[in-house]
């Protein structure tokens, strides 16, 4: 057996630097972080916003954050299971629930800083490719509120459910800079944005005819996948009036709850809350005592 060099010795062991720790458990992607964070020095102290989207199993979570010194501070949020206020009970975090839950964040930011009025947005989602421009506020005017996507460590392909939230959002007449080429219904070799066929997106036309075909082909199988729909009297033409109706909903109130939702805790509330099940920690004494006791339980 021949001999080989020992590469990784003592003295490159005593040198190696430790990535950050969010690099080690692969959470964060600190190449794009970096560039997402970093404000031009022209700019002072303005934060800058990212709108962040995020999915889980079961919801779907949109917020708008900055970044301090001390970490990052969520300055708004909108999450998928909030839609069951307004009608979206089922889907939550199809392509659709994408779009409304984007569309309620943009509403709720611009609520928060009084300019809902000046900025709707697109009031009638119709699939065509814009961008939220300046607008006239007291005689002046007014750019749009600004933020930039972050996908995290989502992959980026043509038709995902991030751009989804992120169509919702400039559609609600938030800023988020972005082009038509990763919407479903964008043509590589045309390079054209089909309208009508992203507007089947928003309005849960694909879902509606997955359900159409699985019906007719398998029956059994769509009582199963489907059967909340079905408990709900939801059929698939009825998909696209329940979006709309939610769209509505959510430019009248975006900020309504869901009926039976508790009242909002205070903050001596939580803490009182956070006090219930702490123990108090034992003296040195009380906990002499309390192992005289167990030995004095067990020997007897």
């Amino acid at each position: 057996m021949p001999f080989s060099k020992l590469q990784k010795n003592d003295a490159y062991f005593s040198r190696y630097q430790v990535k950050y720790k969010r690099r080690r458990q692969g959470k964060t992607d600190y190449y794009a972080r970096k560039r997402l964070i970093t404000q031009a020095k022209n700019k002072y102290n303005a934060p800058k916003y990212r709108l962040v989207v995020r999915f889980t199993n079961k919801d779907i979570i949109c917020q708008i954050v900055h970044s301090e010194i001390g970490g990052d501070k969520v300055f708004c949020a909108a999450y998928a299971h909030e839609l069951k206020a307004y009608g979206i009970t089922h889907g939550l975090t199809n392509w659709s629930s994408a779009y409304a839950t984007g569309l309620l964040l943009a509403r709720r930011v611009l609520k928060k800083l009084e300019l809902d009025e000046a900025f709707t947005g697109v009031e009638e989602a119709d699939g065509e490719f814009t961008l939220t421009e300046a607008a006239e506020v007291d005689g002046e005017e007014r750019r749009p509120f600004k933020v930039f996507l972050d996908v995290g460590l989502t992959r980026t392909s043509t038709g995902a459910r991030v751009f989804g939230a992120m169509k919702g959002c400039s559609d609600g007449g938030v800023f988020v800079p972005h082009s038509e080429n990763r919407f479903p219904g964008y043509d590589m070799e045309g390079k054209e944005l089909d309208a009508e066929t992203l507007r089947k997106y928003i309005f849960g036309g694909h879902v509606a005819e997955y359900m159409e075909t699985l019906a007719d082909d398998d029956e059994e199988r769509y009582k199963s996948q489907f059967s909340g729909y079905i408990d709900d009297d939801i059929e698939a033409d009825g998909l696209e009036e329940l979006y709309q109706d939610a769209h509505k909903q959510i430019r009248e109130d975006p900020w309504k709850k869901e009926d039976g939702d508790a009242p909002k805790k205070s903050k001596d509330e939580w803490k009182a809350e956070s006090k219930k099940y702490r123990s108090n920690k034992l003296t040195k004494a009380e906990k002499e005592e309390r192992v005289k006791a167990k030995i004095a339980e067990i020997t007897a």
